[in-house]
């Protein structure tokens, strides 16, 4: 049965009768907000057994003249997890919701309310903040009480964004969470431990806990109900690395050792657990996505993972099925909307860096395989062939002011491409800014390539690879774009919310 979409004036269902606790749902995992664009956003929540979900909003904190919409069934094939499309909000302003579920048993015994708000997208121009990031309990890093638990999203919160770009690695399929580890200078890091993060995702209930693990923590919860977000994956939704040419039959972690039913299995939870609005039954599971944010931002969220070829020595010459990263059809599409964008601003939100090398062992001969873009100094080869056909597209249909934002590499830098300094040298300098992680081990500095002319013009890192949270070395960065000249800035940050990095890029008319 379809959801319907039925508008009250009346509290209604939100306020009936209070039956005996053991008969209502609970939203142990809280709710969230996403994909916030013209008068629309998406709410999503989990049940903890079959359920309805209810949804009330209004535009005012005291709900004086709240609208009801009746939601989809929360059944065991999306481990109880909804989402609905709210529709016909008004522009720039705070939403306010409540959440609940009613039961499907006899009584219809509802669920006590969960609160939220999130600011709705502007129609005229406005000053916008936004956060982005990546990476969250990688490397064993789970929830620590002793730490605060995950204070990443807690600092984010504080800065009153007005959505959140999660660049993917949004969970740790392939890492155990163990109850405690020794890291830098012999301190102890301890966590919260939970069966399905006791060993590696390959059962989709394992891939679903992962998520159920992270919404244990209140700093998640506490962010989710306030700020709307954006979400994409890169591999550990998966497992590490992982493409056609993935070979798990010597890794002793994995009983399950066929990576297209993990990759299956990895999609679904991910589907069921962002709060993402879904594509078409055209391509049902399709991520890249476009997000118009008023008149001053457009947001293009890149899948990076879904279309690649094998990871290979990454030196095609021509472009085939191994060179292939965005594949053709998502490469079309971005040319596309970047063509038509009429937005001041357009950010490519993408799940790797452009040209820092990140290696995937060696293959046959020895020679090194790339899990990322770049491969090395050097023209244009394999992955590089299809940002070359971009950059190359941007410049000709003269489109100004891109912007791309990343994560993965678990550190944070300021990198502008600069043709001047480059092997292929047709397209106009761009920048890109790079975060995270959120809560993970902190590595880095990555290796440069010269082919798009990357220029390092600053980054922090650990002094060692693998350092713990405790280190303090966990990274978001933070984009204002002013209404009244345009200009936008970003500004990279720790957890502690210290301003490391702050460039400001005026927009070229």
């Amino acid at each position: 049965m379809a959801a319907t979409a039925c508008y009250a004036s009346t509290p209604g269902i939100l306020r009936a009768r209070r039956p005996s606790l053991a008969d209502r749902p609970l939203l142990e995992q809280g709710i969230a907000f996403g994909d916030v664009m013209g008068d629309r956003a998406i709410v999503w929540a989990r049940s903890d057994r079959p359920a309805r979900l209810q949804v009330e909003w209004d535009t005012t904190e005291r709900f004086a003249n709240p609208r009801r919409v009746i939601g989809p069934y929360a059944l065991e094939d999306s481990d109880f997890t909804a989402r609905l499309d709210l529709t016909q909000l008004p522009p720039d302003q705070r939403i306010f919701v409540r959440v609940a579920f009613q039961s499907l048993n006899n009584d219809r015994a509802l669920s006590e309310p969960v609160l939220g708000s999130f600011a709705s997208a502007p129609s005229e121009p406005s000053d916008i903040r936004f956060v982005w990031t990546g990476d969250t309990a990688g490397q064993g890093f789970g929830i620590n009480p002793d730490f605060g638990g995950m204070r990443g999203y807690e600092a984010m919160r504080l800065r009153e964004p007005h959505f959140f770009l999660h660049c993917g690695d949004t969970i740790y399929a392939d890492g155990v969470i163990p109850a405690e580890l020794t890291v830098e200078e012999g301190k102890i890091w301890r966590n919260i431990v939970t069966p399905e993060k006791s060993k590696v995702a390959e059962t989709l209930d394992e891939f679903r806990g992962n998520y159920r693990y992270n919404l244990l923590d209140e700093n998640v919860r506490r962010f989710n109900a306030q700020v709307p977000q954006i979400w994409h994956w890169d591999d550990h939704e998966v497992t590490n690395n992982y493409s056609d040419s993935n070979d798990l039959s010597a890794n002793d972690a994995y009983t399950e050792k066929n990576v297209p039913l993990l990759a299956a299995r990895g999609q679904r939870a991910f589907l069921e657990y962002a709060p993402l609005r879904r594509h078409s039954d055209a391509e049902s599971q399709r991520l890249y996505r476009h997000i118009p944010y008023g008149p001053l931002l457009d947001v293009f969220v890149v899948d990076m993972r879904s279309y690649r070829g094998p990871n290979t020595t990454n030196l095609q010459t021509e472009l085939n099925e191994e060179a292939v990263f965005l594949g053709r059809p998502q490469l079309q599409w971005l040319k596309d909307g970047l063509r038509a964008s009429r937005a001041t601003w357009k950010v490519i939100a993408a799940d790797m860096p452009t040209g820092l090398l990140v290696k995937d062992g060696t293959d046959a001969e020895g020679r090194d395989k790339f899990e990322g873009i770049a491969n090395g100094n050097g023209p244009v080869a394999g992955r590089e062939l299809e940002i070359a056909q971009l950059l190359r597209f941007i410049k000709q249909q003269g489109i100004r002011n891109t912007l791309w934002l990343t994560a993965d590499v678990h550190y944070t830098a300021a990198h502008y491409y600069d043709p001047s300094h480059a092997q292929f040298s047709d397209f106009d300098p761009f920048w890109e800014f790079v975060a995270g992680p959120i809560h993970a081990g902190s590595f880095g500095p990555g290796e440069t390539d010269d082919t798009f002319g990357q220029q390092v013009v600053f980054n922090k890192f650990p002094p060692a690879a693998g350092y713990s949270p405790l280190a303090g070395l966990q990274f978001f960065g933070e984009v204002n774009i002013a209404a009244d000249d345009e200009t936008l800035t970003v500004t990279l940050r720790d957890i502690d919310n210290n301003a490391l990095f702050t460039k400001t890029l005026n927009p070229a008319r």
